[in-house]
């Protein structure tokens, strides 16, 4: 047996088989190794096999060489194999751009030794071609031996064909619109114009309508007083007839000279209201009061009103305190229980209030004849009474609830209603109840029943000047047992009462050559050094005259008063 030579025996050597036992002890280590090698084998043509996309393995020089199942099924082949005897030639059966492009290929591969997100197009069997993206690595130490890696993307280039094309067809659509537009644009240029023409001529019609309106609120504001003066002297005077015994006949006379009156004075304050409610001239002045002290003047006010149409008013007030402007919250419970009165026939009428978490529910309960469901929208339209068929019937104009809905939405306070026809109906209104209780004062306490008459023998002092209101006054109040003094001024008022101080002041806001009552009464509570009770009359409802009220400390009457409620207070006041 012939002796290796040297380089054989060092060779050996180095792979660790010199000798037959070295060799023998390595066999173990190198099937294990063998078999990993396997392993890995099977593996990586098992992905080769089963990709998704498409791997080959080709030749610059020779052709393709190998190729996966899912290339030759992106190229129509039926397997690998007839893809591998029809493909032999790269530049002239798989690249459309034929050898051009297989040496461009070729170029950037001996450079760059790899080509990644190459776009191109591959031949298919039938002639047609398919769009690819392929990276290409080109393998070192073979000469010219690639491989490469295919994605089908034949569906995204139509994508963006198609998109391109609806590009262009916009921008075919964009050039059109862009004519019509510049066309529509002259239009539109000449009516511009036109309208603006149109809106001059508006505007300046706007502008003598408003002033018109303001005209007409100046004259309702200055024209107001002047309205109610005389009203209110024939208010009293019907009053004073009233509680005096007359004859049958008489008697109907004085009534209905009484309703026509009311009526009068219902109508002129409603569309005062309105007219002040659509101009925003009206701003809540809010402010903490007893629930009692908003109340009560109310009860005493309406007990007579319900007595009259035989009627029971019961009240239920407790023990709260409310944060709210006094004026519009008596102004929406005063209608409601005109409305209770007006039209309930017989049964009772309920004040009351209760707790609803932080806001306290005061409601208005009656037995009348109810208002059905289909028709409690239309109650708060203006001009609108239900069930009023005939003028003589017609009780009002239909717009107190008007009023009413836009006061609730200046307190910010909702206005509640429920009905059943037959049963009653139910107004409410929620307001802000305050944790904190202030004092009471004496004019909200409410006199209580069996307290006797205070007015006879009391000496009180009316402040106004109008002759008529003066005379109205002195024979109602005397017609009440009081020693009545009238004055049109100051100077009138320290004559009449000759140096000895009025037990109670009714006076007017507004007197002759711009003097205001309130300072004239704030003048003889210092002359005589004492804080003499009194009561306002004026048909003044602005700002400037509840600020002058407030420095008082007194109640507000508005004109026409209505005698019952002057009774109410001026009893209230001196008892």
């Amino acid at each position: 047996m012939a002796k290796p030579s040297d380089g054989e025996g060092a060779l050996n050597a180095l792979l660790g088989l010199g000798n037959h036992s070295t060799r023998k002890s390595h066999y173990p280590e190198l099937t294990l190794r063998l078999g990993e090698l396997e392993t890995e084998r099977n593996r990586y043509k098992w992905l080769f096999d089963h990709a998704v996309h498409g791997i080959f393995q080709a030749s610059l020089h020779e052709g393709l060489r190998a190729a996966n199942p899912a290339l030759a099924r992106m190229l129509g082949y039926r397997d690998e194999q007839e893809m591998l005897l029809f493909l032999h030639d790269l530049a002239g059966t798989l690249f459309i751009g034929a050898q051009v492009e297989l040496n461009a290929i070729a170029h950037v591969l001996q450079r760059e030794h790899s080509l990644q997100g190459y776009e191109t197009r591959l031949r298919r069997k039938d002639g047609t071609y398919v769009e690819v993206l392929m990276n290409l690595l080109l393998k070192p130490d073979e000469d010219g031996l690639f491989e490469g890696f295919v994605a089908d993307i034949t569906e995204r280039k139509q994508a963006q064909q198609r998109l391109q094309e609806l590009n262009d067809q916009l921008e075919l659509r964009v050039a059109a619109r862009t004519d019509e537009l510049l066309e529509t644009n002259r239009k539109l240029q000449k009516q511009i114009a036109r309208r603006e023409r149109i809106e001059r001529d508006l505007r300046e019609a706007r502008d003598a309508a408003e002033a018109a309106n303001r005209s007409k609120d100046k004259y309702l504001a200055a024209a107001s007083h002047d309205l109610l003066q005389p009203l209110n002297a024939a208010r009293l005077l019907i009053a004073t007839l009233r509680e005096r015994t007359l004859p049958g006949a008489e008697h109907l006379l004085v009534e209905r000279t009484h309703q026509a009156l009311e009526g009068a004075e219902d109508l002129l304050t409603d569309l005062l209201d309105i007219s002040k409610l659509d101009r925003a001239a009206v701003q809540p002045d809010i402010d903490l009061y007893r629930l009692d002290e908003v109340l009560a003047p109310l009860v005493s006010e309406f007990d007579s009103v319900a007595s009259a149409a035989g009627l029971t008013l019961r009240a239920r007030i407790g023990q709260f305190a409310v944060r709210t402007d006094l004026r519009l919250l008596t102004r929406i419970l005063r209608n409601f229980l005109s409305n209770a009165c007006r039209y309930t026939d017989h049964g009772s009428i309920l004040l009351a209030a209760r707790k609803r978490g932080d806001r306290l529910r005061i409601e208005v309960w009656d037995t009348g004849r109810g208002i059905a469901a289909d028709r409690l929208g239309s109650i708060f339209l203006e001009f609108n009474q239900l069930d009023v068929g005939r003028a003589a019937d017609r009780k009002g104009v239909g717009l107190g609830l008007a009023i009413v809905e836009r006061i609730g939405r200046i307190l910010g306070s909702p206005i509640l209603v429920r009905s059943q026809p037959g049963v009653g109906s139910v107004f409410a209104i929620d307001v802000p109840l305050s944790d904190e209780m202030p004092a009471p004062i004496s004019v909200a306490v409410q006199q209580l029943p069996g307290a006797g008459n205070p007015l006879p023998g009391r000496r009180l002092l009316v402040l106004d000047n109008e002759t008529s209101i003066l005379e109205s006054m002195a024979a109602l109040l005397g017609q009440w047992g009081c020693e009545v003094l009238t004055a049109t001024d100051k100077a009138s008022c320290y004559s009449v009462l000759q140096g000895r101080a009025p037990e109670l002041i009714l006076f007017d806001f507004h007197l002759d050559h711009g003097v205001l009552g309130c300072d004239v009464v704030a003048h003889i509570r210092k002359h005589f050094a004492c804080e003499i009770p009194c009561v306002m009359i004026t048909a003044d409802r602005t700002d400037l005259c509840r600020r002058s009220l407030q420095k008082l400390n007194a109640p507000l009457l508005n004109k026409p008063v209505k005698p019952g409620k002057l009774r109410a207070v001026v009893s209230q006041l001196l008892g």
